[in-house]
Order: structure tokens, then sequence, then C-alpha cells
């Protein structure tokens, strides 16, 4: 099925990324525009409402945000020990074994693509107001979203700081909008008094409590990019974990007062309703009324270069754990090549534009609306996905602590672990128990068991890979989660495989 022969000796273009290009500002540029602060606000948030009923959706993202702070303690302490492209399967193979790191990897692939594809439907949906409004011509969803597919196929071929650069202008933008539009909505508050009612704890205690973590974890996906990056990193022992727990912190500010403030404009006894007649024009409708034309016309372009700026976040990660797989040879050799030009992942670049090309025509010939059936229903099933990971990943940093003694202090390698594995599956616990409210589909819809069932089998299937690469080639199993260091060690000869397999390596230095 695949090239699984141990790696023969590597060249410069295919053994690593290219290092010391990215500090902490442009790590952290990716993360945020992962998250899409503006996409979140305008999209998600208002379809949050509208679909789930719920009015705590602020202090869901408060809740999540402290839940994945916790998580990151022992992520971050861990990161120096796994210098990896492929973030949650790298962790996952270190402590969970590397079969349960191969199922990782599958369904890391998998959820990116899923959040990836959703996105396009985002952009065709942003950007058809625009369009409208400046050329006067109604375009097809999808011709738009091809349209941004040929920037980011382009853009994924560069270099990395390239895509930083871009990144940096416009996440700037859209995170500069989020607050003015926040600051509006606060200072003209329905029936003159700022509520803080969508911050009531009482709300955490309330059916379907579940849909308020899903809905968060769609926002948050993207922070753990930073670890995606550590070996493009200038300085990883600290650019991974400052840029980690900024972006953190940043999304977790932006979407708890965006929620809220939307809120207050609307009562909050009225955003469900509201956001159910308007959907993602509640906020233009809202910065209208307060700010004016020019400042709509401002959001809304914002509004389709944050979509634009997800993408290339999401095409650039995505490609990276396509490259550490194939690197190791779980997948095709062909994926772990690096191009001679700019060092970037090559072959996982052309893996993630030519999926999402055949998203976008599937979905165009479904004739799928793009914000309901393609952006929604899509990212919610990457989302589910990624929660699985944090889950996975929070047990697993428990497990590496356990077998592999570390100076690190008792909280930081036990104690927050162990708090953030239990946080983590209970959070997973109520998304599946209330999957149906986010998918906006009756209890009894097969869709509702269809997402996590495909999960599931996806898992079984990467596992039974894993076994089966322990069992006919030892050589490229003991190469699973050592990232560059399967390309030093087993590519040119180097150390038996009994030693291959030792997952106690020493950090990269700590700064």
């Amino acid at each position: 099925m695949f090239n699984t022969r141990a790696p023969g000796r590597a060249s410069n273009v295919t053994s690593a990324l290219a290092a010391d290009r990215l500090g902490v500002p442009a790590v952290t540029y990716f993360a945020i525009s992962m998250g899409a602060p503006f996409t979140v606000v305008a999209g998600a948030i208002t379809t949050g409402y509208a679909i789930t009923g719920q009015v705590g959706i602020p202090l869901g993202f408060l809740v999540m945000g402290a839940v994945l702070a916790l998580f990151c303690v022992g992520f971050v302490t861990m990161a120096p020990y796994v210098p990896n492209a492929g973030a949650f399967n790298a962790y996952i193979s270190k402590g969970l074994g590397r079969p349960m790191g191969v199922a990782a990897g599958w369904l890391s692939l998998v959820s990116y693509n899923a959040m990836q594809c959703g996105v396009y439907g985002a952009l065709g949906d942003a950007a058809q107001p625009l369009i409208r409004s400046w050329f006067g011509v109604d375009v097809a969803w999808w011709v738009i979203s091809l349209a941004g597919w040929a920037v980011v196929a382009i853009l994924g071929t560069q270099h990395i700081d390239l895509n930083g650069k871009v990144l940096a202008v416009l996440m700037a933008a859209e995170c500069l909008v989020i607050v003015v539009y926040a600051v509006s909505f606060l200072l003209h508050p329905a029936g003159g008094t700022v509520s803080v009612e969508t911050l009531a704890p009482e709300h955490l205690f309330e059916p379907g409590v579940g849909a308020l973590f899903a809905l968060a974890v769609l926002g948050f996906v993207g922070f753990e990019t930073a670890v995606v990056f550590s070996e493009e990193a200038r300085v990883p022992g600290r650019t991974v974990p400052v840029a980690t727990y900024l972006s953190l912190g940043v999304m977790t500010l932006l979407y708890v007062l965006g929620s809220w403030a939307m809120s207050v404009s609307t009562g909050p006894a009225k955003i469900n309703a509201e956001a159910k007649e308007h959907g993602s024009e509640l906020i233009f409708i809202l910065a209208g009324d307060q700010l004016g034309a020019a400042m709509v016309g401002i959001g809304r372009f914002l509004y389709a270069t944050s979509v634009l700026a997800c993408l290339i976040a999401f095409h650039n990660a995505a490609a990276r754990y396509a490259f550490a797989m194939g690197r190791e040879r779980v997948l095709p050799a062909v994926l772990g090549q690096t191009s001679h030009r700019t060092s970037s992942p090559r072959g996982g670049s052309i893996l993630q534009s030519a999926i999402g090309f055949v998203a976008i025509v599937i979905c165009a010939i479904a004739g799928l609306h793009p914000l309901r059936d393609v952006f929604f229903i899509w990212t919610t099933a990457g989302s589910l996905g990624i929660l699985l990971l944090i889950a996975l990943t929070a047990i697993a940093v428990v497990a590496f602590f356990a077998k592999n003694p570390t100076s690190e202090t008792p909280w930081r390698r036990t104690i927050a672990p162990v708090l953030a594995a239990a946080s983590t599956l209970v959070a997973l616990v109520l998304v599946l128990a209330n999957f149906d409210k986010m998918l906006d589909v009756p209890p009894s819809s097969p869709l509702r068991w269809a997402i996590p069932g495909a999960y599931l089998v996806l898992m079984i299937g990467g596992l039974l890979w894993g076994f089966r690469l322990r069992r006919r080639s030892p050589r490229v199993y003991a190469n699973i989660g050592l990232g560059a260091k399967s390309i030093t060690r087993t590519g040119l000869g180097l150390g038996s495989p009994d030693e291959q397999t030792d997952t106690r390596f020493a950090p990269v230095p700590r700064y």
C-alpha cells in the first residue's frame, strides 16, 4: 500500500523543513489565523446562537479557554521532547505507543482536512456580498472558493515566512475590527443596560451544555499549531510555549468579548431569535446601525480576508502533518519531500490542494449551501476530531511523564496534565451527548452517529496499520514519532532498532 521500506540516505530537501525561519510573532500569527477570530465571531457564533438556542456561548468560550490553558501546561512542557512537525501524532506516539500514534496521524489529517473543506464554504459566503456591492453581479459561491483555493495553493508552496507575513497583516486587521465592533456594541446596550446574563455560571448546568463546548472547540482549533511549526522555529524551547499561550489568550479574549458584546447589543433574551433571523448578517446589521456603512464595508472585507487567512493557516498545518507522516513512511514517501527552492513541504501541500479542489467541486455539484451545509457541518465534524485528539494528547502527556522521569515540577509533569486529561474527557463526552444540536439534526438522525463512527473506524484502521508496521517493517515502525531524528538515525543507518524504539531522548535546549 505505502512505501514502508526504511528511508535511504536523505538529501537536504527530504530530511527536514527549513529551520530557523519563524519567531514567536510568526508562529502566533499562524495559530490565531487558524482560529480565524472574525470568522468565528461573525459566522460560527451567530450560527451557534441560532442553532443551539443557548445563550451561554460567551461562558462556554471562557470555560473552554481555561480548560485548554490547563492542557497547555503539560503540552508545552513536553514540547521540547517532541520536536516534530506532526504535533498530535508525535505526542501520542511518545505517550501511548506508536500504533496509537499512527491512528492519531490519520485522525489529524482527516480532521484538519474537514476543517479546511468547510472553511472554503465560508469563503464563498463571506465574499458574495462584497462582489455584489462592488461589481453589481452575483457570483456562485464555489467560483469564489476556487479563486481562494488557487491563492492558498500557490502560497502553500512558497517560503513559510512569506505565509507568515501575509497572515500577520490579515490577522491584525481582523482582531482590530472585532474590538471596535465589540466596544460599539457595549456602548449601545439593549434597554440602556449592559447585561452579563450570558456569562452567568448557571448556563453550565442547562440541557444541551455540550453544544457550548463543541462550538468553543471549533473556535479554538489552531492553538496547538505552535508545536506543528516547532522544526521551523528559531528557538523551539521558547517559541513554542510563548506562541501557544499567547495565541490561546488572544483567542479567548476575542471570542468572549465578541459573543458577549453581541448579546448585550441585542439583549440576552433576543440574541437567539435575532441570530436565527439574520445569521452571519447580524453582526453587520448591528455595526451598521451604530457605526455606519463605512465600518460595515471594512468589516465585510475583513470577514472575507479572515476566512482566507484561516485557509492559508490550515493548509500549512495539514501539509506539515502529511509531511511528518510521509517522512516516517507511515504515508507514501512522496509526502515527506520538501521543495528545493522554498523548503516547504511540497508533497503535503500538493495533497492538500488536491483535496480542497475535489471537495469544492463535489459540494458545488451537490448544490450545498456554503454556510449551513459546507461550513457548519464540515467544521463541526472536524472540531470533534480535534477535540478527540486533544483528549488523547492530554492522556499521552500524563503517560509520557509517568514513564520518563524528568526534572520538571510536579505541577507541570503530573498535576496539571491529570486535571487537563479529566477536563478534556468530560468535554468530549458532553459534546458527543449533544452532537445532534451542533449539527442541527434530530436526535435520531444517522448523521449524529455517522461522524463519530467514522472517526472510530479511522482510529481502528490506524491502529491495525501500526501493528502491521511493527510486524513487517520494524525499521519504519521505529521511526514513528521521531520527526527529523527518524532521518538522522535510521535514514543514515545509525543506531540499532532497539535504540530507535527508545522514547527517552534529550529535549532541545530551553531558553
